[in-house]
């Protein structure tokens, strides 16, 4: 059992926790929670160690053994070392360090969201949940948006990262991604121009920019836009919530795709 706060998986483990350029450099990070734990492993990524407080449920456990015979490090610490360490306010009792792997791009997407300048944590895990539940073929995260991996990116992801592909990027590198898929039509979200989500065809490829309530979109996404999308509002209204614009979005294409 480790019992001090100054071990080296724990000093790591507060690093992952708490220092985006540690996990940028490493390219590890942290999950909390069995139920990520057991997908993360069920996916195969590779997780580096767990650490985990007793008592044991039934279904961590034999997690625990799960991990033990794959040949993977699980070490037990006392519940109020998890509490110091871990990023929650109520720990779930187990966490996991693993590995910043990118998942595969399919070769011709046809929904495609790009995110500008999302700064909330929260939100950005919110749109990556949503955006697996919509199917999503992939998400690119344009300059400004929060770490992907920060811990409450993926608590509020919910399993998004093991699902869907998602790149970050600058915008040469999106530009790019356009010229490899000239077939995607990218419109931007906007709040009032363009056409409303029920009249532009979301039938076909497209790639749906999404930019911060509090600043829209910047100049290289609007020169990016062949056209506007907006979601008609009641009067007075000034702003929505990205992630939830994001979702209300997301889930037209899909609408509209199942001839509904």
């Amino acid at each position: 059992m480790i019992t001090s706060i100054q071990n080296s998986k724990i000093q790591w483990v507060k690093k992952l926790l708490t220092e985006k350029k540690e996990r940028q450099e490493s390219g590890w990070y942290v999950m909390e929670g069995i139920r990520l734990s057991e997908e993360a492993l069920q996916k195969e990524i590779p997780i580096q160690f767990a650490l985990y407080t007793s008592p044991l449920t039934n279904r961590t456990e034999n997690f625990i053994k799960a991990l033990q015979k794959a040949g993977i490090e699980a070490e037990e610490i006392p519940p109020q070392l998890m509490r110091s360490v871990s990023d929650t306010t109520t720990p779930q009792g187990i966490l996991i360090v693993v590995k910043a792997q990118p998942l595969p791009i399919q070769p011709d997407p046809s929904l495609v969201l790009i995110l500008d300048g999302i700064h909330d944590p929260g939100n950005l895990g919110t749109i990556f949940r949503t955006a697996a539940a919509a199917a999503v073929d992939l998400i690119l995260l344009a300059p400004g948006c929060a770490d992907p991996y920060s811990p409450k990116v993926v608590r509020s992801g919910m399993g998004a990262h093991l699902k869907i592909p998602f790149s970050q990027s600058d915008w040469r590198e999106i530009d790019d991604f356009f010229q490899v898929h000239p077939h995607i039509f990218p419109l931007a979200s906007d709040m009032k121009g363009g056409k409303s989500l029920w009249e532009e065809n979301l039938r076909r490829p497209v790639a749906i920019i999404i930019g911060s309530e509090a600043e829209g979109i910047c100049k290289e996404a609007e020169r990016l836009a062949k056209d506007k999308i907006f979601i008609p509002m009641s009067p007075g209204t000034e702003s929505m919530n990205a992630a939830a614009a994001a979702g209300i979005l997301m889930f037209e294409a899909v609408r509209q795709r199942s001839g509904k």
